[in-house]
């Protein structure tokens, strides 16, 4: 089996399902780069060396042997393609239909913005073409968040053949010494946030929560990761309030250093509203052991928080119910290290890059063997519901 991913950069989300890949099938699978990751991702300490791992190819430097790769592999994915300029994935996704060979598009949502603006002529015009008219072809979506399937229910496209996919953050196995010891235990409670300090992320929302604790006369500490156009104002914000003492700002920091911050911490709060597509953090924070307090709206914390057994989450962005679960959960220490014991089990055992690749390479086999499309029964690449809507 042959199967090549097509993305627009791979980063530190997508190498460990590509590594999982690559150790199964060797030279059978290959990842094409279509173009250099920006500098404010390289920054942030996204590039991490993935476009000279042995399975990489860039479509800037080998580009006859990179469509050679997408038209005559087994099996490819195709996802983020920023510049169709570079690349006209519809026109290859039809040579592989004509070809008799199996194509996945991965995609987030259509329509983070409302559904309302699937009333576009234009842009039904646009979907059509390019996902719609594929609906009886040998071609499926994997969803990259929980109302990827609705969006594309909307416009028709790919009936039966959606699956739930998503990131796939490194995992990181702990043994049951290495569990007792990860947390901090000097009497506080140790409450983490990450990711760019931008409106849709709501880093705010921290700072609110944290002025709601300290007039609780709770001790704890908000450790905040990342920067972002936001970071003056947010630090302003504490220091008005008081705060300074209650938090720690970190900046940007490499993937694996805010690992280390996570599993010190016992809580993660994760406030994106309904433009986050994904959010990787929710996976980094559950295998780190964190009780995740999760934004509904964002797309991957349908797929992988059950409320109430491996995390909380709270609907319509809302504020009052956010801080109501974190000032509940801040008082019960076992309720705290129950979800996140939970949660670690829920990406070990579920939601992690091997147990994609391995389901992913399942159901492709089934699918050459017979062409049969067989869903697993949970987790990556079972069936996505439509009917899921963000709050």
């Amino acid at each position: 089996m042959t199967i090549t991913f097509v993305s627009n950069y791979i980063n530190h989300h997508q190498i460990p399902f590509s590594d999982a890949c690559y150790k199964k099938i060797g030279e059978g699978y290959h990842f094409i780069q279509t173009e250099p990751m920006e500098e404010e991702r390289v920054a942030m300490g996204w590039g991490n060396g993935g476009s000279r791992l042995p399975y990489v190819h860039c479509l800037y430097e080998e580009e006859e042997l990179c469509r050679k790769l997408m038209l005559e592999s087994d099996i490819a994915i195709f996802g983020w393609i920023s510049r169709e300029d570079l690349l006209d994935v519809t026109d290859i996704v039809e040579r592989r239909m004509k070809a008799g060979k199996l194509s996945f598009r991965l995609s987030e949502r259509l329509y983070r913005e409302g559904q309302w603006k699937a009333v576009s002529p234009r842009g039904l015009l646009k979907k059509y073409k390019d996902h719609t008219r594929f609906r009886k072809a040998p071609v499926c979506l994997l969803c990259a968040g929980a109302y990827v399937a609705s969006d594309f229910h909307i416009v028709r496209a790919y009936p039966g053949k959606m699956l739930k996919f998503g990131y796939f953050p490194e995992t990181v196995h702990y043994t049951e010494k290495e569990w007792d010891e990860l947390k901090e235990r000097d009497g506080r409670v140790h409450i983490v946030w990450a990711g760019r300090f931008m409106p849709l992320k709501h880093p705010e929302f921290a700072v609110r929560a944290g002025e709601a604790l300290k007039k609780r006369g709770k001790a704890f500490h908000i450790h905040m990761v990342g920067s972002g156009e936001l970071e003056p104002d947010i630090k302003n914000q504490v220091r008005e309030k008081g705060l300074e003492d209650y938090f720690t700002f970190y900046g940007y920091m490499e993937p694996e250093k805010v690992r280390r911050v996570m599993e010190k911490c016992h809580i993660h709060l994760f406030t994106s509203n309904y433009l986050e597509g994904w959010g990787a953090v929710v996976n980094e924070a559950m295998n780190s052991g964190c009780a995740v307090i999760g934004s509904a709206q964002a797309g991957g914390v349908p797929f992988l928080i059950e409320d109430g057994k491996n995390g909380l989450i709270y609907r319509k962005g809302s504020y009052q119910e956010f801080e109501r679960l974190l000032v509940e959960l801040a008082d019960d220490e076992e309720k705290i290290k129950r979800l996140g014991r939970a949660a670690y089990e829920t990406i070990a055992g579920m939601w992690n890059a091997e147990h994609a690749a391995e389901e992913l390479l399942r159901f492709c086999g089934d699918w050459m063997d017979g062409g049969r499309i067989v869903p697993a029964e949970e987790g990556p690449l079972s069936a996505a519901s439509y009917s899921m809507h963000a709050d």
